[in-house]
């Protein structure tokens, strides 16, 4: 079984319906081909509307690192409920794994 996801297109009525409430909201409009042609990419624009300190925070790349930071991914068998424990925190628990691990390799000295 694939874990993608389906993308469900709407039906003509929902596209209707969805468009109606666009034309309803005082606050959304239709961008004019002028509007258009003046935007400009936020990583051009960001440093001189909120400064450098912030645009760095705000355009910091998410998501897995580049490819010259990669981990090596193993096998590791652990009791039950201290996967759990991890698991229970929410998304990043791996990541957390990790940190543990190396609080514990730096402590111990060992890296």
């Amino acid at each position: 079984m694939s874990n993608k996801r389906k993308i469900v297109m709407p039906t003509d009525a929902e596209d209707a319906e969805i468009n109606r409430g666009i034309a309803a909201d005082p606050d959304a409009r239709e961008l004019s081909a002028d509007e258009m042609r003046r935007m400009r990419p936020v990583r051009e624009t960001l440093v001189e509307r909120v400064g450098t300190r912030a645009a760095d925070t705000l355009l910091k790349r998410r998501g897995r690192p580049p490819a010259e930071v990669t981990k090596e991914a193993i096998s590791l068998r652990c009791d039950r409920d201290l996967v759990e424990a991890f698991r229970s925190t929410g998304d990043g628990w791996q990541t957390r794994i990790n940190e543990a691990l190396r609080e514990y390799a730096t402590s111990h000295h060992m890296l």
